[in-house]
């Protein structure tokens, strides 16, 4: 768990020296690289809200989050091999790819935190309300 929170701790502090190298990145590897980089920082926001709606989830609920969570990963992956497959071959293919990636990871953890902010007696919320 330490080892989480300093690799986090990493990520937040170099972020901004990564968004100005990002800005300048000239050559595709550079970008390819700045790409992946910039997946790697929504990954592990991802994890960490995941691992916080675990946290909240009722006993029951728990199971259900995680095959979510699961067959999400799979949906992704997919959807980004079919998105990164019109590069086949080229060198901004793993741009491409991270690019798809880190815009679906985002997107996942913008709900998976919805799910952390429901009304209280919202029927469609599968957490309890923070409290």
């Amino acid at each position: 768990m330490r080892n989480i929170i300093l690799c986090a701790g990493l990520l937040v502090a170099s972020a901004g020296a990564l968004a100005e190298e990002c800005d300048s990145a000239q050559s595709q590897t550079e970008m390819n690289t700045c790409a992946a980089a910039e997946y790697q920082a929504a990954d592990t926001k991802l994890n960490e809200t995941y691992a916080t709606v675990l946290q909240r989830a009722p006993a029951a609920t728990k199971a259900l989050v995680k095959t979510a969570q699961q067959k999400w990963i799979e949906l992704r992956d997919a959807d980004c091999a079919l998105v990164a497959s019109g590069s086949e071959g080229g060198s901004i293919q793993p741009m491409v790819r991270n690019q798809c990636l880190s815009d679906k990871t985002a997107e996942r953890t913008a709900w998976l935190e919805s799910l952390l902010d429901c009304d209280e007696g919202d029927i469609s919320c599968p957490l309890p309300p923070a409290g």
